[in-house]
Formats: C-alpha cells, sequence, structure tokens
C-alpha cells in the first residue's frame, strides 16, 4: 500500500444531498395554503417549460420531474407552477455548505445538490459517524431542507453512498468494496450514454466493473480522458488511487481598505488624513457592493509589532465618509505611536444592504443637519456604549416585562412585535396601589382613590385578564384583571385587580393603578 493510498484511508469525507433543494427552497416562502397544492418548478427548453421539481402533492397525482409542463397539465389540468430560481437554488447551496462547516473544518459544494465536508478526526466529537449523520440530517431538517448523507475515506465514494446507498451509511475504510460493490455503476456519476453502455456490456454494479478484465477497459475508453465518460478514472478516484480536485468553500472576509506607509507617522494629523482616505475607499468598496457599515474596526500596525484597535458601532447602517471620521475623531485621542505607525487598516466587520440613493443637484439641499441615528452614534462614540438607552420589546405578556432598554447600537430585536389589547401610553415604573369602592367584590368598580383623591367612574372596559408567568414567578403569585377606566373629568387610567376572591392566594384582592391614557 502506497503512502497516498494510507493517508487517503483515514480521511472521513461527508456527502450531504439535497435532493429536494429547490421545492424545500420554494416551500419555506409559499403560504401553508398554497403549499399543499399540486406544485411544480420548471425551466425553458427548446420545446416549451420542462419540469425540475415537483412538491409530494404533485407526486402522488403522477407528475415527475423531466417532463414538460403541457403534458404535465394534460395528466393534471389543476397543477400550478412557477419558473425555477437556479442562482438562488445555487447561493442557498453555498450558505448550507458554510453552515455545514460546523461539523467539519472544510466544505464545498459538489454539484447543484450536494455538499462534501470534511470530519476527518472530528467525528468523536459528536459521538461518532452515525451519531453525526444523524445530527446532520436532524438540524438540515429544522432548517426546512430534506436531505440524505454518507461519509467514506473518498469524495466520490461519500456521493455513491449518499445517492444510492443506505440512509447514515459509513463507508469500509479497510474494505472499501465491501460497501460499494453492490451500489450501480451511475453511483460513479458517469454520463448517461457511458452507464448505458456498461450496462449493455453487463456491468450492471461496481463491483462488476471491479472484476473485468482492466487491460479490456482500457482499451475501450483509451481515448476518453474527461472522468465523466471513463469508468476506469472514476472507480481510481471512487478507490483513492487517483486524487479528485476539491476546493474548499470559504467565507467571505469583511470588507477592507488599508495603507501601508513608506515611513512610519507619529503625528496625529497625519492618522487623521489617513482616515479621511481609508473611509473615502471604504465607502467606494461598500457602494459597489450595494452594502452599509454597521461595525468598523480600525487597525494601526506599530514599528515595534503592537496593534492598536478601535472599533465603532453605529445605529443603522450607513456610506457617509464625514460621519465615519467624525466618530474615529474621538476615538483616536489615546494613541500612542511609539516608534511609529506604517499600516493602517479600516475593516467593515458588519456589513448590511442598503440600496443606492441619488444625491441631490440642489444646493439648498446639501446641509441637512445631523439626523438622528448620526446623533446618536456621536454622543455614544464620546460617552460610551451605554450613555444611551432606548426602549426595545422583550419576551413577556406581562406589562412591567414586555419591555427592555437596551443601546441603539443594538440590533432590533428578532421577535415579530407582539400583539396585544390597547395599552397606554403612560406606563407607571411601579404600579401604585389604590382603594376601590365596587358593588360585588368580583363586579366592576365605581369609583377608586388615588394619591388623596377621589375619582368618580363614568365608563369602564373590561376585565382583561393577564396571568402570571408561572414558570418564572412562585405558585402563590396572583393573576391579574386589568380595566380601562374613565373618570367624570375626562381622565383615562389603566387599572387591574391583583387576585380574584377565593383563589386561595390570600386576602380579598388589592387594586393598582398601573398607567394612564392620554
Amino acid at each position: 500500500m502506497t503512502m497516498e493510498r494510507l493517508q487517503s484511508s483515514h480521511r472521513q469525507i461527508v456527502s450531504i444531498w439535497l435532493p429536494y433543494l429547490a421545492i424545500d427552497r420554494w416551500q419555506k416562502q409559499a403560504a401553508p395554503e398554497r403549499a399543499s397544492l399540486a406544485f411544480a418548478l420548471t425551466i425553458e427548453s427548446a420545446h416549451g417549460p420542462r419540469i425540475t421539481a415537483v412538491n409530494d402533492a404533485a407526486r402522488q397525482a403522477g407528475v415527475q420531474v423531466g417532463q414538460r409542463l403541457v403534458d404535465a397539465r394534460a395528466l393534471y389540468p389543476e397543477i400550478s407552477s412557477e419558473s425555477a430560481d437556479l442562482p438562488g437554488d445555487s447561493k442557498t447551496l453555498e450558505r448550507i455548505a458554510l453552515w455545514a462547516q460546523r461539523w467539519g473544518p472544510w466544505s464545498m459544494v459538489d454539484g447543484e445538490d450536494s455538499i462534501l465536508l470534511d470530519v476527518t478526526n472530528a467525528t468523536h466529537l459528536h459521538g461518532g459517524p452515525q451519531a453525526l449523520l444523524r445530527d446532520i440530517a436532524q438540524n438540515c431538517e429544522k432548517r426546512g431542507f430534506r436531505s440524505r448523507s454518507a461519509m467514506a475515506f473518498t469524495g466520490s465514494a461519500a456521493w455513491a453512498l449518499s445517492h444510492y446507498g443506505n440512509q447514515y451509511c459509513v463507508g469500509d475504510n479497510d474494505d472499501p468494496m465491501r460497501s460499494l460493490s453492490d451500489l450501480p455503476v451511475a453511483a460513479l456519476r458517469l454520463t448517461p450514454s457511458i452507464s448505458k453502455l456498461l450496462r449493455r456490456l453487463g456491468l450492471k454494479t461496481i463491483g462488476d466493473l471491479s472484476k473485468a478484465p482492466r487491460q479490456s477497459l482500457a482499451r475501450r475508453f483509451r481515448d476518453h480522458r474527461n472522468p465523466q465518460t471513463n469508468p476506469l478514472i472514476r472507480l481510481d478516484q471512487l478507490l483513492g488511487k487517483v486524487p479528485e480536485p476539491m476546493i474548499p468553500l470559504h467565507r467571505k472576509d469583511p470588507l477592507r481598505v488599508s495603507r501601508r506607509l513608506m515611513e512610519p507617522i507619529l503625528h496625529r494629523s497625519l492618522l487623521d488624513q489617513i482616515i479621511i482616505d481609508l473611509a473615502d475607499d471604504l465607502v467606494c468598496l461598500l457602494e459597489s457592493e450595494r452594502m452599509g457599515t454597521r461595525r468598523l474596526e480600525m487597525r494601526a500596525y506599530r514599528v515595534d509589532g503592537d496593534v492598536i484597535v478601535r472599533a465603532l458601532e453605529l445605529s443603522e447602517a450607513t456610506r457617509e465618509a464625514p460621519h465615519i471620521v467624525r466618530l474615529f475623531g474621538a476615538k483616536l485621542d489615546d494613541v500612542q505611536a511609539g516608534f511609529g505607525i506604517d499600516q493602517v487598516d479600516l475593516i467593515s466587520t458588519w456589513s448590511a444592504p442598503l440600496a443606492l440613493a441619488q444625491a441631490s443637484i440642489d444646493e439648498a439641499d446639501e446641509d441637512i443637519g445631523t439626523t438622528l441615528p448620526q446623533m446618536l452614534d456621536r454622543i455614544t462614540a464620546r460617552l460610551g456604549p451605554d450613555a444611551v438607552q432606548m426602549p426595545i420589546t422583550a419576551r413577556s405578556h406581562v406589562p412591567e416585562r414586555s419591555y427592555r432598554f437596551a443601546s441603539p447600537n443594538v440590533a432590533k430585536s428578532s421577535q415579530s412585535e407582539m400583539q396585544f389589547y390597547q395599552r397606554p401610553l403612560k406606563l407607571l415604573e411601579r404600579a401604585e396601589r389604590i382603594s376601590v369602592v365596587y358593588a360585588t367584590p368580583e363586579g366592576v368598580p365605581r369609583k377608586f382613590r388615588w394619591r388623596g383623591n377621589v375619582h368618580d367612574i363614568a365608563r369602564s372596559e373590561g376585565p382583561e385578564r393577564i396571568s402570571p408567568e408561572w414558570w418564572k414567578e412562585r405558585s402563590n403569585v396572583r393573576l391579574r384583571d386589568y380595566y380601562r377606566i374613565e373618570d367624570d373629568m375626562g381622565r383615562r387610567y389603566w387599572i387591574y385587580r391583583n387576585g380574584v376572591t377565593g383563589d386561595g392566594r390570600g386576602n380579598a384582592p388589592d387594586w393598582y393603578l398601573h398607567g394612564m391614557f392620554p
């Protein structure tokens, strides 16, 4: 056994096949009622639209991939269709390949619907090969993509097992043909014509091909140098005897501009000028990508090897060079150049899409002042990230816990806005206890006393019952019944009864005032 063969046998390559990538991607974006109907994705061909993917409802109706759309509609007239988004499918596959690097150091896109992932010496971190393959399938399912995965010592063998072997199949490194011999010759990824020729010769499986006289096959395919038309090359790649190209997919590097200086600089004025030049270059780069920066990092490399780092986080994406320069001006006062700075980098570590906007040619509109996000950025850069706070929604239905304060630079909550009944514009930081007069203990209040004044209730609406958060609270916390009320002077309040008579969690319920309506 050669050294190359010995090293190849120790590799562990996973092939992740997404056979329904296009239709799964469509179903994630489609409305639920539409996803349950027969549907097909098509591409244009010389004879009209041809089907490239179908959902389960269309498959059960007899529609097949490769059919012309007109033939499918003759079979099932109710089928609907859309043009396939091939570039979008390719980008989705690249994103999944990058996401799959959580299991191994590198991955690559393999064809139109497969991914190769190198997990050499990493399977024990996930409980072994079988557990790793199950974890991959489960996580793909959570993301809405059906998959089949297999592991082998070469990429070709892993691809063959994922497409034609059993689910969660792991190839045998000691005797590769043990797990590959029963697979059809189509698992070698040959052209349809070559696969058909081999079947006519009686070579239906990879095992049959490996047992055939090699010299006879070499003479038959001596003019075929393309691996897709030469079964011997494919067989050698499958067994690791011939290397196959694998180009790892890397994450896109952050946008970066740099200045290498012929002479080290020592003075602040020169550093400011470099920041101005770098900001202009970065804005041009962002504009070409149709992006804006949310987080910036300046790195100044000193002659003695030390690196000075200054970071900024903005409240919204921007491409305004003067604003960037102004913010860094407050960050460079304490920079110590030492024996000099010979390189400065400006990096957009967080970029967000930002549409292009046409500049105004009206001179009167040139100076529009400082916008609110720019003002917040300047205050934050000068006084610190906690100098300005803003309310954002929190995951709680209890009124005093339904919001929290955070820095403007913190991204907005990803949760959708929680829908409640009408809430008061002003909510007291802490509800104040009031005295209430009512006809019956569970009835609508008639009067209440708050801060020494008696208010006659003219109108009321409620109750709106809010239960305690049992997963956070103690067992004796009581539920609340909220009322929106209006007194005889037209002032409107938000009050609640804490508890219900006879709930076994205390004495008679107390009343509190929690907010005021405008």
